[in-house]
């Protein structure tokens, strides 16, 4: 039976092999530490298991950031707040909306505004502290439509796969939502498709606009 050096060896292998490299390394470290076979087993474990945890919590971030196409986004939520420059209608509601209990929830969000009023900025800021807990999609809206309508009409297995991973994902973000009116018939029907059957299962969507909602049917 492997005791002492040997057998901390071992165990450094074996975690090495099951792919828990940090666990391996901070095991190995602890080991050469004074005091070592004194520490309590809880904090033990707790030393063993935090870095080799963060390090997936950190991975996964990274991953989901990545493909919600949030990657390197420098938006925070701490400088949505009024301002002389955009005030944030109505009143609290970043604090409201910085909780993620929509997404929780299911609810559906507009961010409306004109130009440059920092819609995009505010969405984006939603979606990358989503990622910390959910799969999150960001898409400008007609590239979106537009690249679905190519992909449907090229391969439609392809397409279907995409759709059904679109209408998994926790909170899909439309930004210039309607920014011109939407002639093609192809990207009325995904339009409706996305957002019919995210509504059903109760997965939230934001749509950013400058159009007023009262004009939207005459644009589809």
């Amino acid at each position: 039976m492997l005791t002492g050096t040997a057998l901390m060896n071992e165990l450094v292998d074996e975690l090495n092999e099951l792919k828990l490299s940090t666990m391996a390394a901070t095991l190995d470290d602890l080991y050469h530490r004074p005091g070592f076979l004194e520490m309590d087993r809880l904090t033990l474990i707790a030393e063993l298991i935090g870095p080799q945890f963060q390090e997936k919590v950190s991975t996964t971030l990274k991953n989901r950031l990545t493909a919600a196409h949030l990657k390197g986004s420098p938006e925070e939520l701490a400088d949505c707040v009024d301002s002389d420059k955009r005030e944030y209608l109505p009143a609290g509601i970043t604090e409201v909306l910085f909780s993620l209990d929509f997404i929780e929830r299911g609810y559906n969000l507009c961010i409306l505004g004109e130009s440059d009023a920092g819609k995009s900025y505010l969405a984006k800021a939603i979606g990358i502290k989503a990622c910390n807990r959910y799969n999150v999609g960001y898409f400008h809206s007609e590239e979106l439509l537009e690249s679905m309508v190519a992909l449907k009409e090229q391969d439609y297995d392809k397409y279907a796969r995409k759709m059904k991973k679109y209408l998994k994902w926790e909170l899909i973000i439309l930004d210039d939502f309607l920014l011109h009116t939407i002639t093609d018939e192809r990207e009325i029907k995904i339009l409706f498709e996305l957002l019919e059957k995210r509504n059903e299962q109760r997965k939230s969507t934001i749509v950013c606009s400058q159009r007023d909602p009262d004009n939207w049917k005459a644009m589809i």
